[in-house]
This record gives C-alpha cells, structure tokens and sequence, in this order.
C-alpha cells in the first residue's frame, strides 16, 4: 500500500537501478578520502570502527527493511516515525535529515572543488563548486529515470575502483610485495598504536563514512515491484560492509605501514602512487570526483522527497511541496540546492576544519535517522506485525543499536574541536525544531468536533 505522498511520483527505478543506488550509498567520500586521515590517527585498530558502525548500520538496514515491506513510502523515516512515534517525531527526524544532507552537499561540494583544483589550479574553486551543483541539479529536475541511470554509474564505477584495489591489495599481500604483509598490523607500535580511546574517538566519522546506506528507503516509493526489490537490495548491505568498507581498510592497514597514511589524501591513491603507477593520482582523482558528485546528486534526491512529504502535512514551507511536470518534487531540491549554494562559503572563513566540522554536524542527522528508524520498527513490532523480512534478534539488537549511537553522540565533546563544534550545536538544533514545531502547530486548523 502506498501513501497519499507518493501521489504525483512515476515508479521508474527498476531492480537494477535500485541495487547500485544501494551499493552507491554504501560506498563515498567518507571512506575514499576520510580513511586516510583516521589512520594516520588511530593506527591498524582503526578496522574495529568500521566493524562496530557496519554492523549497527547492518540493524538499521534490516530495521528499514521490515519498514518498507510493511508500508513502501517516498516519505521513509518521516512517515513511520508521524505513524510509531508522533507527528512531532516526523517533524523533527525529517528536518534533522535535512540538516544532515545540507551539511554533507556542502562538503562534498568542496571536495570537488579542490580534487578538480588538482587538475586545474587557475580555475576558481568556487566555480567548480557551482558547475558541480548546476548539474547535479539538472539531473535531479530532468527525471528520476535520469537521476537512477546516473546514480547506477556513479556506483558502477566506485566499486570497480574498490574491487581493483582489494584484489591488488590481496595480492600484495599475499605475495609480500615490497611493505606489505600481516606484519603491519602489529608493527610500528602495535595495534593499538595510539591506544583504544582513539578507536572510540574514530566512531563519528565511521559513521559518516556509512551515511546514506538509508537512501535505499527512499526510493520505494518509486520502485516498480518494492516488495521484490527491495529485500535484495537491503540483504545487500551486510556483505557490502564486510568487503568494501572493513575489507579495505583492513588491507590498506596491511599494505602500508600506518605511518605512511595522512589526512587530506586518499590512503587509495597512497597505495597505488607507491607501486610507482603514474595514473594513478589521476583515476583516484576521478574516482573521489565521482564519490562526491554521487552524494550531492542523491542528497538532492532525498530531500527532495522528504521536504514534500513534509510540506504536504504543513511541515515545511508549501512551496516545497511543488511537483513538475516531470513528476519530481522540484520545490524541496530547489531548496535543499539553495542551501547548499549558502553553505559553500563556510569553507572561505574555516578552509581547513570547514570540511571536518559539515562532516560532523552532518553526523547527527545520520545518527537521528537511525535511531527513529530502529525505534519505529520497534514500535511496528509491538503491533502483533509480522513480516516476511524481520530483523534479527528484535528487540534485543534494537537497544544495543540505539545503544551504540548514543555512545557515538556521547564521545564527540571528548574528540577533536571540530566534533566539539558539532556536539554544543546540538542545544540549539533542539531549540530550533522545537520553536519550529510549535509554529507548525499554531498554524494547522483545529480539529472540528463531530456535534450531537
């Protein structure tokens, strides 16, 4: 059964679309470009975060997955958490995501900018911002059909990158080439080089590394046949996981000493440039592009879809609720486009923690989605529901997954400045939702009361 939100939508995202947007949320910029500085930072131990966040994001997946076969919604997260948990939920888990793909387009953003500075240095970065943001923003307005052709090779071509890394990586490591081997894992100051904090201090940014994984969700609403879809789409994530995220930063942690990592440059492009192949800097290069450019366009996407579904129950200014001609909600991209134009100059005033503080910030709103999607599927458990696609262990893997992204949140005013930044701005975020939420209920008609 499909909600009145999805009205207006075509549903032209097909099985095979829908499993590289999957994969392609799977796998970005947190893990092609942010791997290298965390293991600079914390050392071959850094395998144990992405293993902890990738097996809460296994629990939050399945959680979705129980979702969507229940109710297949454009709406996602906002219309289970308006039906489980409140109108108020839906207001507030809807504008936390919002907040978490304004932040994270802005970065992606300049990530772009400066990885196509490489290229062309006397080319302004902030036009490359703009261009960057001009088309995704074309693709996003033409069609869905267009938006999920290029999604499909946007994805298509970072898992090539990443299978040609681990099977490399495999070799050398199997063969001993040059550095490479077990060894690194313990070498160098062991495991633990900077101690077990700094695997705990890892975690937000791990789970960045892992955002939009739930974006899957969001394209049920559009998906031809959801009920069959989207289980191979969802059952998908676990081993995705296990290969592409834990797998290779497992083998970069044993192709090159730890030491040889730093923040600002692909640990993939480290790799490959010490095997002394010249291109190499070049199709990392591409390849981050591609990452980057992948995340704005399906930022556009989802909120695009969310801020409909929330302008249709006055939740969100009406313009946002606009459908085109060509069936996409060109309203809510327009703003979320808007947003992501303002927030480019963040990066003139803080050029060099700009990109930390929009990640972590952007954490939030991950953790927020999260946390109201397993908690929703708590409550749709407690209905008697029962479905052909459970998640396992409920409830017990329900609170050791909330669990968990509490101690994420919990752990950012005892990491780096830039998570501080992030963590005391989480009064005020509260602040703002709630005025926001007392405005939209203020505005709505009061209910009329049957007479006699």
């Amino acid at each position: 059964m499909r909600t009145q939100t999805d009205e207006g939508y075509t549903h032209a995202l097909g099985n095979r679309q829908v499993q590289m947007i999957a994969i392609g949320g799977a796998i970005g910029v947190g893990l092609f470009l942010g791997a290298g500085g965390r293991l600079a930072a914390t050392g071959p131990a850094l395998v144990l975060s992405y293993a902890a966040a990738g097996m809460a994001a296994f629990f939050v997946m399945r959680a979705l997955g129980e979702l969507v076969l229940y109710r297949p919604a454009s709406g996602s997260f906002v219309e289970y958490a308006g039906e489980f948990i409140g109108p108020w939920a839906a207001f507030a888990s809807g504008w936390m995501y919002w907040i978490n793909w304004a932040f994270t387009g802005i970065a992606e953003l300049t990530a772009i900018a400066a990885y196509i500075h490489y290229w062309a240095p006397a080319f302004p970065e902030w036009g490359t911002a703009l261009i960057a943001l001009g088309f995704v923003l074309i693709v996003n307005l033409l069609s869905v059909r267009l938006f999920g052709e290029l999604e499909f090779w946007f994805a298509m071509l970072k898992v090539v990158a990443i299978s040609v890394f681990l099977v490399v990586g495999l070799v050398l490591v199997v063969a001993s080439v040059g550095q490479a081997g077990p060894h690194n894992l313990v070498a160098h100051g062991g495991f633990f080089p900077a101690g077990f904090p700094l695997v705990l201090m890892s975690l937000q940014s791990v789970v960045f590394a892992y955002a939009s994984i739930e974006l899957v969700g969001i394209t049920a609403g559009e998906t031809a046949r959801p009920h069959e879809v989207m289980p191979k789409a969802i059952n998908g994530v676990v081993w995705r996981i296990a290969i592409f995220y834990v797998g290779s930063v497992l083998l970069l942690a044993m192709v090159l000493p730890w030491t040889a990592y730093r923040a600002g440059v692909s640990p993939f492009v480290t790799v490959f440039s010490g095997l002394g192949v010249p291109w190499a800097a070049d199709a990392m290069n591409l390849v981050v592009i591609t990452a980057a450019m992948s995340s704005c366009n399906s930022g556009l996407y989802a909120t695009g879809r969310i801020l409909r579904s929330m302008a249709m129950k006055q939740e969100a200014p009406g313009f946002t609720g606009t459908l085109s001609s060509r069936h996409v909600p060109i309203g809510g991209i327009l703003f979320t486009a808007a947003m992501f134009l303002a927030g480019v100059g963040l990066f003139y005033f803080l050029p060099e923690r700009a990109f930390n503080i929009a990640t972590a910030v952007a954490s939030l709103g991950v953790i927020t989605t999260w946390g109201v999607l397993v908690h929703c599927q708590t409550r749709l458990r407690r209905t008697g529901h029962l479905s052909a696609f459970p998640m396992p262990g409920s409830p017990y893997t329900n609170w050791c997954t909330l669990a968990f992204l509490a101690l994420v949140v919990l752990l950012m005013p005892f990491a780096d400045r830039d998570q501080r930044v992030a963590f005391f701005l989480i009064p005020a975020l509260a602040a703002g939702i709630a005025l926001g939420w007392l405005i939209v209920r203020r505005r709505r008609p009061a209910p009329r009361s049957s007479a006699g």
